[in-house]
């Protein structure tokens, strides 16, 4: 069993929702995301998404790209997302690295399987790849003991849920909207239709991330979700604070509200 089974295993044992974080490395630089991750830890996100820039980020949303292009201008390089991932394991949580394909194409499947490994992550998410498309990806990640997550969405059919759902290890990344990353006023009924559907195909674990940016949405779907994953709302927290320290403190609340959340779902 993986490290990131294990947590959410720990964390199911203790009758609640995982909390799940996504930043992106380098923004505003490399030391304050790094620094904002472990952050996070502190204050009680169990898991953590590291996000390398990627110049063509088609699956994100205007926060979200609007921070990796300042990062990449800044000189962030893939290297940096291994350090990041090392420091979230010494803190304590669990790190998985949340990555489009091509990045770690051209770095080199078993070379980016293996870095992250060694780092102490514990599994990827592939938002622009899917299964039948990846093997020599999961081929990699296996050899490495990385988890490969997958997402579904509820256009996907019957067939494809249950060929998502074989290959997801760790757990299935459930986004009930269609589009672009980002936060949204209400969760909507999809996210539990979808995460139903997954678990019909024989998924052990579902997480969702929909946008989710309060205390009363992350408890909203903690109640049905092994894991509430939040990306864009905590960024805002740095992108519009007036200085590193300032956000980082932003993002210490915001991270409260959201355990609070988790806690008082069930």
């Amino acid at each position: 069993m993986s490290a990131l089974s294990e947590r959410l295993d720990q964390i199911e044992a203790e009758g609640r929702a995982a909390l799940i974080g996504y930043l992106p490395v380098g923004f505003p630089d490399v030391n304050t995301s790094i620094r904002a991750m472990v952050a996070m830890v502190e204050e009680g996100m169990d898991i953590v998404e590291v996000g390398p820039p990627y110049s063509d980020p088609v699956l994100d949303g205007p926060v979200i790209q609007l921070a990796v292009a300042r990062a990449l201008e800044g000189g962030v390089r893939l290297a940096d997302t291994f350090r990041a991932v090392n420091a979230i394991a010494d803190a304590g949580a669990v790190p998985v690295v949340m990555s489009y394909y091509n990045p770690m194409l051209q770095f080199g499947l078993e070379r980016f399987a293996t870095e992250i490994a060694a780092a102490g992550g514990a599994g990827v998410i592939t938002p622009d790849l899917t299964p039948d498309v990846g093997p020599e990806w999961i081929d990699a990640a296996r050899a490495a003991g990385v988890d490969t997550i997958f997402l579904v969405a509820p256009s996907t059919t019957k067939e494809r849920m249950h060929l998502t759902v074989g290959a997801s290890t760790g757990f299935v990344y459930a986004t009930p909207v269609m589009g672009v990353t980002g936060e949204r006023a209400t969760v909507g009924e999809a996210a539990e239709r979808v995460v139903r559907e997954a678990r019909e195909a024989g998924a052990a674990r579902v997480c969702v991330g929909v946008g989710v940016s309060t205390r009363e949405q992350a408890a909203q779907i903690g109640r049905f979700a092994d894991g509430v994953i939040v990306g864009t709302a905590l960024l805002r927290c740095l992108t519009e604070a007036a200085t590193p320290d300032e956000g980082i403190e932003a993002l210490r609340v915001r991270v409260r509200e959201l355990v609070a959340g988790v806690r008082e779902a069930r």
